[in-house]
């Protein structure tokens, strides 16, 4: 599992011109079962995406298709990690 950590490097006003295409990009991955959860930072600096994907990879390739990437709009900082406890309803996404 990982937690792509997304620091934005322009300012809102541009990060909103693109906010619709990343919602799409979102929503195609939330369809293939790869993102879990996502939002905004507070205060509004950036996001957290929480993904489950196979490997580092697969994660490198989710995140090179997000409109903020291919304009350069955020920075990403991928963390991988191990699900060894977790509530009974996240059970599914870790088996």
């Amino acid at each position: 599992m990982f937690i792509i950590n997304l620091t934005y490097i322009k300012p809102l006003e541009e990060v909103e011109k693109y906010l619709t295409e990343h919602i799409g990009f979102l929503n195609k991955y939330y369809s293939s079962n790869n993102f879990i959860c996502s939002g905004r930072k507070n205060p509004r600096i950036g996001g957290i995406i929480l993904c489950n994907a196979k490997d580092m990879k697969v994660v490198e390739d989710i995140i090179n298709e997000d409109p903020f990437k291919k304009n350069a709009i955020a920075d990403y900082d991928i963390v991988e990690f191990q699900p060894t406890k977790y509530a009974e309803d996240f059970k599914v996404f870790v088996e």
